[in-house]
């Protein structure tokens, strides 16, 4: 029977930084549109962290319904320690994410934006059949993109566009920025694993493109953004905040460059994390001041 302590670490909280950026960003945008929506803000954030301990007690699920994480370098996994049976596990996953669909429910109604139900269908789709399903996506290398996706534009401009309107180019940059820094998240803990998923036969974008090509994209991940920063910059000042980011992505990137293995990169991935929080934060401040100054 796992404690609560060991359910907690199930959900894996060092994550949720992924699920908090795009809220963050998406709502500096807002304010800087001369928006103020705390409300909304809170209901896209409690859809955002819901999602991602739902993906996360789905994947433990998944994974450790297969055989994936018997052998794991890494967070704790209840499924494959057999510290929760998969009932119990799956039975968490399926909450959390309706705890994230009637969040994003009220979230709609309180800004009309109907539409996005069929987005919100298709978050919670994406979380199941990451790693479940007969055919999980994540196991045919698609999980960067899923991550991207979600976690990048969808999060970051489903927060503008139920807060302010329409999002500016500005927002859009920013989303496409938080979208390849979550991507980074990804990419370093797979890379991680390559050794572990290839023997599983998980065949992940890391597993696909083999040790030295995914450090490569793990070093594109972090910098682009920075540069996006730069570019950005070029039409509002502020948004020049987010390479104050820069020193934090040095050393994960020097790790990565020097060939970090196993547990050693587990402090990329935390520092990665770190990364994305920091940018975001600095970049929605950026967004909120932009059109002020």
């Amino acid at each position: 029977m796992a404690t609560v302590a060991e359910w907690v670490q199930g959900a894996r909280p060092r994550t949720l930084p992924i699920a908090v950026s795009p809220v963050l960003v998406g709502t500096g945008a807002a304010l800087g549109a001369g928006v103020v929506a705390p409300v909304r803000a809170l209901l896209a954030l409690l859809v955002a962290v819901a999602l991602i301990v739902g993906v996360n007690y789905a994947n433990d699920y998944s994974d450790g319904i297969r055989g994936t994480d018997d052998e794991r370098v890494g967070p704790l996994r209840l499924v494959g320690a057999k510290l929760a049976a998969p009932a119990a596990v799956r039975t968490a996953a399926l909450l959390s994410l309706s705890v994230a669909a009637l969040a994003g429910l009220a979230l709609v109604a309180l800004s009309g934006q109907w539409w996005l139900v069929a987005v919100g269908a298709a978050c919670i789709a994406g979380a199941w059949f990451y790693t479940g399903g007969r055919r999980p996506y994540g196991y045919a290398g698609l999980g960067e993109v899923a991550v991207f996706v979600f976690f990048g534009p969808v999060a970051v401009l489903g927060t503008v566009i139920t807060q302010s309107g329409p999002p500016s180019p500005l927002a859009m940059v920013a989303a496409v920025g938080v979208g390849l820094l979550a991507c980074a998240v990804l990419v370093a803990n797979n890379l991680r694993d390559i050794p572990t998923d290839t023997d599983a036969g998980k065949r992940t974008l890391a597993v696909l493109l083999g040790d030295a090509d995914t450090r490569r994209l793990y070093v594109a991940l972090v910098v682009v953004p920075l540069l996006l920063s730069a570019g950005a910059a070029v039409r509002s000042w502020p948004m020049a905040l987010g390479l104050l980011t820069a020193p934090l992505a040095v050393g994960p990137i020097r790790r990565v460059l020097r060939g970090a293995q196993g547990p050693q990169l587990i402090r990329v991935l935390a520092a990665t994390v770190t990364t994305l929080l920091a940018w975001s934060v600095l970049t929605a401040v950026g967004l909120a001041l932009g059109l002020v100054v």
